[in-house]
Formats: structure tokens, C-alpha cells, sequence
């Protein structure tokens, strides 16, 4: 190992390690890293582990993980950084690796297992489109895609996929991506627009969406409080999910019931 492990202080912190540390475990697979090397890859963007308050860097496993999947790509895949930058994007966000048969298989090569990311969905089916029990909802995918990407997995246009966004119905994050939601939504307007809906009649659903989200927000706030506090009651996110589906059995109930009425 190089002398440079020593530099940083290596005792474990509760949110990671210090470099010294992930030096040490790496080394019987990369003898030649260094701290300059970590550091190096850090001026790249290819990692970001956090700081102390004193400047020195913290890896989690997480971290570690990822440092295992740069070093396997570059020494046995001969991968350059941009390459690897957008191999890392990609796995970030959820979505696969072309060239890879796993998304962790660099990875899991060296014997380090590594949670792949959540299961995408097909071009034409959301998140959650196929099943609405409460089971069902509370599974969150952390997928998150470019616009272009959201448009080539749903088939909108760039004129409809404008309208939803100037309506409220698609939104990107800080970081300019959509999440899993946004597909979920962009596949049903997708669909709906085969039968001549737009943008403009989907507002309704948004607007309706939104009372829904402060009705939900009323019963949902307390219990998080309290679970916060004591530890104890219902899962949060479990009552979410119930609170979800049988919102959505309402809805369709409503609206049935008002077609049926309607003949």
C-alpha cells in the first residue's frame, strides 16, 4: 500500500470512513491506489465522498462501492472517464448499462456485492399503472431520466411533452430529471391522448391531484411527527400507501358510478 494511507486520519466515523481506511480494504485487489488517485478521481466528478468539518473526506459503503466499480472499469474494461462518467449516470439513476449483463457486475466481479438499482419498467408501463394496491404503492422505483428520455420511453412528441410541463403535470427536479411519478404520468397521457385528450383537459386531473395531496398531507403530518418523536405507531410511508389506494378505488368508484348514471 503507499505511504500516502497514512496521511489521513483512518478511524470510522458513524457516516463512513477516511481514506485511509478504504485504501486499506481496496488494496489486496488494487495495490497501486493512492490517495492522489482517490483524490484525483474526486476532481473528476467521478466520486464525492462527504467532509468534516476539518476537511477530511468520509467514504460510505456506498462510496466504496463505487470507487470498487472506476478502478474494475478502468483496469479490466480499459474504460476512459467518460465512459465511465455516463456509466455512472446511468446507474444513478436507475437505468441500465449497455455492455454490462448486471448494473454491479464490475462490481460484484471483485467479490463485493452491490445492490442493483431498482427495476426498470417497459417503454409503455409506469411505475405502478399495472397495479394499484397499497403493496404495490409503497414500492418507489429511483429511476430518474432526462427529457429526451422520458419522451423516447412514453413515445410523447416534444409539442405534447412541453404542454404537460406548462400545465403542471410533468416536473423536473433541481438536477433537471424526471422520476419515476413523472413516467407514471407521461405513459397515462400518452395514452389518453390517444382518445383526443390534451394537456389542457389533463389540468383537471393536476388540479384535483393537488387537493388530493393536501387532504393526504393533513392525516399523513402527524403520524410522521409522532413516529419521528417516539419511534412507535404505523409506518408513515405503509399508511401513505393505503391512503393512496383507497383514494384511487374512490376516484374510480365516483367515476363509474357517474358514467353508469349518465347512460
Amino acid at each position: 500500500m503507499s505511504s500516502a494511507a497514512g496521511a489521513e486520519q483512518p478511524g470510522r466515523s458513524t457516516d463512513g470512513v477516511s481514506i485511509g481506511a478504504v485504501l486499506r480494504e481496496l488494496h489486496e485487489d488494487f495495490p497501486d491506489l493512492s490517495q492522489s488517485k482517490i483524490r484525483y478521481l474526486e476532481t473528476e466528478g467521478l466520486i464525492s465522498p462527504e467532509r468534516r468539518a476539518s476537511g477530511y473526506r468520509l467514504f460510505t459503503r456506498a462510496d466504496i462501492a463505487r470507487l470498487r466499480f472506476i478502478l474494475t472499469a478502468q483496469r479490466d474494461r480499459f474504460w476512459p472517464h467518460k465512459v465511465i462518467k455516463d456509466a455512472l449516470d446511468r446507474l444513478d439513476r436507475g437505468l441500465d448499462v449497455p455492455g454490462l449483463t448486471t448494473p454491479s457486475e464490475a462490481a460484484a466481479d471483485e467479490g463485493t456485492p452491490v445492490a442493483a438499482p431498482p427495476a426498470e419498467a417497459s417503454p409503455d408501463q409506469g411505475a405502478s399503472l399495472g397495479d394499484l394496491s397499497a403493496a404495490a404503492l409503497r414500492r418507489r422505483r429511483s429511476i430518474r431520466l432526462t427529457p429526451l428520455e422520458l419522451r423516447e420511453r412514453t413515445g410523447l412528441d416534444q409539442g405534447t411533452y412541453a404542454q404537460l410541463k406548462a400545465f403542471g403535470l410533468l416536473r423536473l427536479d433541481a438536477t433537471g430529471r424526471h422520476h419515476a411519478d413523472d413516467l407514471d404520468v407521461a405513459t397515462a397521457a400518452a395514452a389518453l391522448s390517444d382518445y383526443g385528450l390534451e394537456a389542457r383537459h389533463l389540468r383537471l386531473f393536476r388540479v384535483a391531484a393537488d387537493r388530493e395531496v393536501g387532504l393526504t398531507q393533513q392525516i399523513l403530518e402527524p403520524l410522521r411527527r409522532r413516529h419521528a418523536r417516539t419511534g412507535r405507531g404505523a409506518d408513515p410511508a405503509d399508511v401513505e400507501a393505503e391512503l393512496l389506494a383507497h383514494s384511487l378505488a374512490l376516484h374510480v368508484a365516483l367515476v363509474r358510478a357517474g358514467l353508469s348514471q349518465s347512460r
